[in-house]
């Protein structure tokens, strides 16, 4: 059955360590930060060890855990063979019947009738979050702070 599901990049500049981005979470709230190592291999603008920091605004609920990229490679996620590629940030719009099908959803806020799903495929770990928006988080440890200026690098 054809769900039309889309899967829309985020992350455009940037991108977490492909091999030990160390993520994360926080709740602030109803926010949840994501912390992780960014790719200063691709991205050269990054020095190694530095640190990308993702707030999610408004968020009712998220969880970081499996699947890793070994099992969505096998095919073991619920997303493989619809998501583009792995390793990267997306907001997966559209009407999805698998989006609860995780068990380890960690509760942050009420539901918004406004909120989005946002999905960020790391090494080991896979990030979800139900929010209303995301954007750099105004820390002066965010290395992300530099390339804001950029188009199309919030979801705002």
């Amino acid at each position: 059955m054809e769900t039309g599901i889309q899967f829309v990049k985020q992350n455009r500049g940037w991108n977490a360590d492909p091999n030990a981005p160390e993520p994360t979470t926080s709740a602030e709230n109803h926010d949840v930060l994501l912390r992780f190592f960014l790719n200063h291999w691709r991205f050269k603008e990054f020095k190694e060890e530095e640190v990308g920091i993702l707030r999610f605004r408004s968020c009712s609920r998220y969880r970081l855990g499996p699947t890793n990229d070994e099992g969505w490679y096998m095919g073991q996620c619920r997303y493989s063979g619809k998501a583009p590629e792995w390793g990267e940030f997306y907001e997966i719009a559209g009407n999805d019947p698998d989006r609860d099908l995780p068990r380890d959803w960690m509760s942050v806020g009420p539901t918004s009738t406004n909120e989005r799903h946002f999905l960020f495929y790391l090494r080991d770990d896979t990030f979800e979050c139900l929010a209303e928006t995301w954007e750099f988080e105004q820390s002066p440890r965010n290395a992300l702070l530099r390339i804001a200026r950029l188009p199309n690098t919030t979801g705002r």
